[in-house]
């Protein structure tokens, strides 16, 4: 590793751990040359996920458009942020071990929708309102009418 204070390209570590997320790893270096000491962070390299639009046309996947989703649709629901943060860690997770390098929001969508429904079934409809844009009363309806059943045959 390149010391960032005189440029020699050779460093010792002293220390290594994990980070709090256990997502990184916190590595503190010495230089050999100069002595000077500095932190590295090694990650996983994320393969870029491109998500397949209604349009056929492609951008890059976002979680933060996830998050701000689940957000609007459980606003002034009882649903803390943490919990959405955590949902949201799921289905990127999902997506990663996927193994696909392309998805579609379709998908996307649905799974967004599997676990909006087992947190607060209120931000499920409203969610899946925009999502499946809900044309009318009777599309509304329908939908509440499946969440029913799907509640009932839980009982």
């Amino acid at each position: 590793m390149k010391c960032p204070f005189c440029g020699y390209l050779d460093s010792k570590v002293i220390d290594s751990r994990p980070t709090d997320d256990s997502t990184s790893i916190r590595r503190r270096r010495e230089c050999i040359n100069c002595g000077k000491r500095f932190t590295t962070y090694e990650k996983v390299e994320q393969v870029p996920i491109l998500v397949i639009k209604k349009d056929l046309s492609r951008e890059s996947y976002d979680r933060d458009k996830i998050l701000r989703g689940m957000i609007k649709a459980c606003e002034k629901r009882p649903v803390p942020i943490q919990k959405l943060e955590e949902l949201t860690d799921e289905i990127e997770r999902d997506i990663y071990n996927s193994y696909e390098k392309e998805i579609t929001s379709a998908k996307i969508g649905e799974m967004v929708m599997e676990k909006l429904k087992n947190v607060d079934e209120v931000a499920y409809v409203r969610f899946a309102s925009v999502y499946r844009q809900f044309k009318d009363i009777n599309t509304f309806m329908d939908e509440l009418k499946k969440l029913l059943n799907d509640t009932e045959e839980k009982k």
